[in-house]
C-alpha cells in the first residue's frame, strides 16, 4: 500500500487483458512479433493478475496511434456561419407560419443556407489539411 491507502499494484480486469490481447495480435499481424512470440505473450496475458505485468508485455511494441476525429464544424467561423443559418431558417419558418401560405416556400432558401454552411466547412477543412510546413504543403 502507498501513503494514500491505494494498493500499489492493481488487479487486471478482463477488459485490460482484452486490450493487451488486441495490441499483441495487431503487432503479430504487422509482423512485429513471430507466431511463437504471439502465442507466448497471449498465454502470459491470460495468466497475469496485475496491470503492471500486462504493461510489461507490450513495452517493446509501438503505442497505437489514436484515430483522428473528423471535426466538420470545428472552426469558429464555420460555427458562427451555422448559427446565422439556423437563426435565418427559424425566421423564415416563422414568417411562413404567419403568412398562412399553404406551400412551404422556406425550403429553397433553407437549402441554399445549408449548402453555404457545408461548402464553408469543406473549405476550412481543406485549408487545415494543407497548411504549409517549412515551405512544403502537407497532405
Amino acid at each position: 500500500m502507498d501513503t494514500n491507502g491505494i494498493p500499489s499494484r492493481l488487479r487486471a480486469a478482463d477488459t485490460d487483458r482484452e486490450r493487451v490481447v488486441s495490441l499483441i495480435q495487431a503487432a503479430g499481424g504487422e509482423g512485429r512479433l513471430t507466431l511463437e512470440e504471439v502465442e507466448e505473450r497471449l498465454g502470459t496475458v491470460y495468466s497475469t493478475k496485475y496491470t503492471d505485468e500486462l504493461a510489461a508485455l507490450t513495452a517493446d511494441l509501438p503505442k497505437p496511434v489514436p484515430k483522428r476525429r473528423l471535426v466538420a464544424f470545428g472552426h469558429p467561423a464555420v460555427r458562427i456561419h451555422l448559427a446565422v443559418a439556423v437563426v435565418l431558417s427559424v425566421l423564415l419558418i416563422v414568417r411562413w407560419t404567419a403568412s398562412g401560405t399553404p406551400f412551404f416556400w422556406p425550403a429553397m432558401p433553407m437549402f441554399w443556407l445549408a449548402m453555404s454552411v457545408l461548402v464553408h466547412a469543406r473549405v476550412r477543412g481543406a485549408r487545415r489539411r494543407f497548411e504549409p510546413e517549412e515551405g512544403f504543403a502537407v497532405a
